[in-house]
């Protein structure tokens, strides 16, 4: 086949790789030149925007797909060549069967993420099924039991990283408490083009490896000039003694991501179409391997009326961050005739995916400036900062004396040894509002494995969360929450399970309660029960945690009208408390869903 003519050489334009990678600076170049984005992308190797496939029966295919989304070939894993794969359209009480065959030189798996069903058809390997070996296939059959937005990935090594995901809606059977003209899945994604193997021994042999926003001798001059020569000493020699920085906010980063939405790089966007006046329900799912992302529509209202596949009291805001694996639904109604920017920035604000909705497709939306980088708090390290600062907000900038901070995290001066922290110890707390028991660490929790512990970690439910506090923008946080149906189990939990999400950043090493999964216990839980799951995030990182089998309860603080979610994000240095009714007998995972942390945060839950 003869060569397109419009392929630009991108190696020989000597762009740096930061700039390559967020794929926008990439487009200026391009259309500096008289070229369109979206043609050089069609002329490589690009897999086919994904399908909708609806029914009851489905054959799914496995298999190594040529992609280019930064102008190098590389080769993804697709499912039925589509990466994401397609989109699964399912209706609530149908049987549904799937037909999946591994044509990968590896074992896969397909995980059914947030759904209710039997445990050896959750798609884990080592846990519920041995996988899909290579040329071979697996038959996926199971009664649909809800409805909702939720998404489908891989349960094998890196694969998810490299492109098995795919977004899973499923019809109610009853009419829905909303009313909307039009239906579009935006999937957030994070696409690299190094091999997910490399990415994860770089973290190893230096965690910081791709996090280029660390303090600078400018910083340092900045920081003297506003609040003097002894405050700045003193604050830099805080985090020095921890060994820690107040910018680790995301392991991997725009230097080596491409933010995609519905596998669309921002040079290009994905474009969702309206008429003024109609009412646009976006389902927005997470499904990268690593990046959290704050999504704004801005000149637009967003009415959240759902989280993770479940209902809720409609709740009006103009921004949420949005954690790895879960998903909202909202609700839009553009009133005038332009585009708006579906803006997702990372975290990070490394980089960021985008879409467009239009009322025509010739017209553009002004893409948003990124946000300021965001800079931890001592709060954020669970400190206690009552007694210097008498408040909670962003305090990081507001703590003047440092040589008050007893029990630093890395200092902690609770005793080792005691138990409280293990699974099946019973401690009663207040019910419909979390935890009041004692945060206590286990003997576990001390030595080079762990590399900080919360001194006084606190529920942050209404705390939007570091780079988003007090920004000028309506933020959702899980305060706002509140499942528009009764709560399904008011029962009170009959014990308490409080586990510590730990690591040591600097090893990259990850944990619960300081044991690595290959030398922990499973968590036991009886049939029947209702128990609450207590974090305790001793770490700097934000982690999702996602049990699977079961819904979890978030405690809110209004107990009548709990929340359920499947992916429950645990802010650093906070702690947070869940309901479950351990109502699936089985073995099933329960894990951090960041990709690179889930070989050590991981436990089996056994359900008997």
């Amino acid at each position: 086949m003869e060569q397109d003519k419009s392929f630009v050489d991108i190696d020989n334009l000597n762009l740096p790789r930061r700039q390559f990678v967020k794929g926008v600076a990439m487009g200026g170049v391009l259309l500096g030149m008289g070229l369109s984005p979206a043609r050089l992308l069609a002329a490589t190797d690009s897999p086919a925007a994904q399908p909708t496939l609806r029914g009851k029966d489905f054959n799914l295919t496995l298999a190594p797909q040529a992609v280019n989304y930064t102008g190098r070939q590389r080769i993804a894993t697709a499912v039925n060549g589509s990466v994401p794969g397609p989109i699964l359209r399912w209706r609530e009480g149908d049987r549904v069967t799937l037909n999946v065959s591994n044509r990968l030189a590896d074992s896969s798996s397909i995980h059914w993420h947030g759904l209710i069903l039997p445990p050896e058809m959750d798609g884990v390997p080592g846990i519920s099924f041995k996988g899909i070996d290579p040329g071979g296939s697996f038959r996926y059959q199971f009664d649909v039991k809800q409805s909702g937005t939720y998404w489908y990935h891989s349960h094998s090594g890196f694969q998810e990283q490299t492109g098995l995901y795919g977004a899973l809606i499923i019809d109610p059977q009853e009419p829905e408490p909303f009313s909307y003209d039009r239906d579009y899945v935006v999937m957030l994604s994070d696409w690299s083009d190094e091999d997910p193997t490399d990415i994860y021994a770089k973290l190893k042999k230096m965690s910081g490896y791709y996090n280029f926003a660390e303090r600078t001798s400018g910083d340092l001059a900045r920081d003297i000039g506003q609040k003097g020569v002894a405050r700045t000493w003193s604050e830099r020699s805080m985090w020095n003694r921890m060994r820690m920085s107040d910018r680790d906010l995301s392991d991997v980063t725009g230097y080596t991501y491409t933010f995609l939405m519905n596998g669309q790089t921002p040079a290009d966007g994905w474009t969702g179409l309206f008429k003024r006046g109609e009412k646009v329900r976006l389902r927005i799912i997470n499904g990268s391997a690593m990046s959290f992302f704050d999504v704004r529509i801005p000149g637009l209202t967003m009415t959240v009326v759902a989280a993770d596949g479940q209902n809720i009291e409609p709740v009006s805001v103009d921004e949420f961050r949005i954690g790895v694996a879960e998903t909202y639904d909202v609700i839009v109604t553009p009133k005038d005739d332009r585009a708006y920017c579906i803006f997702a920035q990372a975290f990070d604000r490394t980089g960021y995916a985008r879409g467009t909705l239009t009322p025509d497709p010739t017209l553009t939306a002004e893409v948003p400036e990124f946000d300021p980088y965001p800079i931890l708090s001592h709060q954020d390290m669970g400190m206690d900062m009552g007694s210097m600062t008498g408040g909670m907000g962003d305090m990081g900038e507001d703590a003047h004396d440092m040589s008050q901070m007893k029990g630093m995290a890395g200092m902690n001066s609770a005793k080792p040894g005691m138990e409280g922290s293990m699974p099946g110890m019973a401690m009663l707390g207040a019910a419909g509002h979390g935890s009041t028991a004692e945060i206590v660490h286990a003997a576990t929790e001390f030595g080079p494995h762990v590399d900080a512990r919360a001194q006084s970690p606190q529920y942050r439910l209404d705390d939007p969360g570091v780079g988003l506090r007090n920004n000028g923008r309506r933020v959702l946080s899980y305060a706002d929450l509140r499942n528009l149906y009764p709560t399904h189990d008011p029962r009170e939990p009959e014990r308490e399970i409080q586990l510590h999400l730990t690591g040591n950043m600097a090893r990259y090493m990850w944990s619960i309660n300081g044991v690595k999964y290959a030398d922990a216990e499973p968590l036991q839980f009886k049939y029947g029960e209702r128990l609450r799951i207590t974090f305790v995030n001793d770490t700097m990182m934000n982690h999702p945690m996602h049990l699977h089998g079961m819904w979890s309860d978030l405690e809110t603080g209004d107990g009548r009208r709990i929340p359920r979610k499947h992916t429950v994000t645990v802010q650093s240095g906070a702690k947070i408390s869940y309901l479950v009714t351990a109502d699936a007998k089985g073995d099933w995972a329960f894990h951090c869903h960041l990709l690179y942390h889930m070989l050590g945060m991981f436990r089996k839950v056994v359900v008997s």
